[in-house]
């Protein structure tokens, strides 16, 4: 009876670390929306996705502002953050080559990066 009790003790460890090494691998973050009962409810579902959880209302506007007061020889610059596959080799080049500029960028061939100062300074406003 002992050795019964044993092996189903054994059973019940190896399932629980099985258990836990699944969670682990289904959810590496810290958040894991398995673990929420909320989560598997109807109502979200249906649920604004971009909506914080302390329910204050999103920061951003809903259209995109196509006019920005950029100051190139003021303090003001650009920090592009490159994403692999995502186009942004192409965005990048047309960043730095296809803007009408009074000191055009500096690119090196065989580079990606580009350097692009402030006019009349060598201050850097875009950071790629």
């Amino acid at each position: 009876m002992e050795d019964r009790s044993h092996k189903v003790l054994l059973a019940l460890v190896m399932l629980f670390l099985f258990a836990v090494i699944v969670l682990q691998y289904v959810c590496p973050g810290t958040e894991c929306q398995l673990l929420r009962l909320r989560a598997f409810s109807p109502s979200a579902a249906a649920a604004d996705p971009y909506r914080a959880e302390d329910e204050t209302p999103a920061r951003f506007g809903p259209h995109l502002l196509r006019r920005v007061d950029f100051n190139i020889k003021g303090d003001d610059l650009i920090v592009f953050l490159h994403i692999q596959k995502t186009g942004g080799t192409t965005f990048g080049r047309h960043l730095v080559r296809n803007i009408q500029l009074e000191q055009p960028c500096e690119c090196r061939a065989g580079q990606k990066k580009c350097t692009c100062h402030r006019p009349g300074k060598r201050e850097t406003w875009l950071f790629s």
